[in-house]
């Protein structure tokens, strides 16, 4: 059985993926610099991986009848189908990317605390760049993203294997530069979350899949509820951030929480 901090740990650990998952500010940054500094295991990154379902489920059920409609629309109304094959185009380059570089990403990447604090810094200043100079937005609702810029925003997402550059944050950010509206940019990121961050999860699920015990699965199935309640909770108040002050805020805060990991890290603090 887990113990009471292990779960304790694993709850806070979910809320703050629910909470930074469709943030442009990487959730699994957060869950990276909170390892290092709480010194808490997790072989291969997969309970980072894995709990990120529970936050795209969150999603699910808020846009649930838009996913009904597409889904049985399918067979009768092109609109659907041009629907489903801007988002599985999208998600091609990160997922050939993510096949092809998974070991360097989890091996090494995962276990970098600088890469993800200059991934931060980085990523903030490029968002306030791209708010201060971006293209009058042309497209202002997501079913209208030709499917060309779907699949260029598909390769911004790529970049996001990088811990730290935040899925939702490139992918928000290279469909505003293709001159896509803030909300819109952002509801395709929701979309485009659902496959990418499925198949995340069954990759890490099958490469585990003789080490995982049923303590591990139990943790991991407390943080996916607490990453499915948080999210739950933040997405619809993100949506209307964004709508109302765009993503400013958001890049102050990288900045800032980049520079504290960096701080930390010269400190000493963490786990050797």
């Amino acid at each position: 059985m887990p113990s009471l901090m292990d779960i304790l740990i694993a709850i806070f650990l979910g809320i703050v993926e629910g909470l930074t998952e469709f943030l442009p500010v990487s959730s699994t940054g957060h869950l990276i610099a909170l390892d290092t500094f709480l010194g808490v295991s997790d072989p291969g990154g997969a309970f980072k991986i894995m709990i990120q379902l529970g936050a795209i489920l969150a999603i699910v059920i808020l846009y649930f009848r838009k996913i009904a409609e597409v889904v049985t629309g399918l067979p009768t109304r092109a609109e659907a189908r041009r629907f489903a094959a801007m988002i599985a185009l999208a998600f091609v380059p990160a997922a050939i990317a993510g096949f092809l570089l998974s070991d360097f990403i989890t091996g090494v990447l995962f276990e970098s605390p600088e890469v993800v604090a200059t991934s931060l810094i980085i990523g903030g200043i490029v968002m306030i760049l791209v708010e201060w100079r971006r293209p009058v937005p042309t497209v202002t609702e997501v079913d209208d993203i030709p499917i060309r810029r779907a699949f260029l925003i598909g390769c911004c997402q790529a970049v996001a294997l990088i811990p730290g550059v935040s899925r939702s944050g490139a992918t928000i950010v290279g469909a505003m530069l293709l001159g896509v509206d803030r909300r819109a940019a952002a509801e395709f990121s929701f979309f485009l979350a659902m496959p990418t961050m499925g198949a995340a999860f069954a990759f890490a699920a099958w490469r585990q899949r003789d080490s995982f015990t049923p303590e591990q699965l139990g943790i991991i199935g407390v943080g996916f509820v607490a990453a499915f309640l948080a999210a739950l909770v933040v997405v619809r108040p993100f949506l209307a951030i964004v709508t109302r002050y765009g993503f400013f805020p958001f890049a102050i805060y990288r900045i800032v929480l980049g520079g504290l990991i960096f701080a930390l890290l010269a400190a000493g603090v963490g786990a050797a």
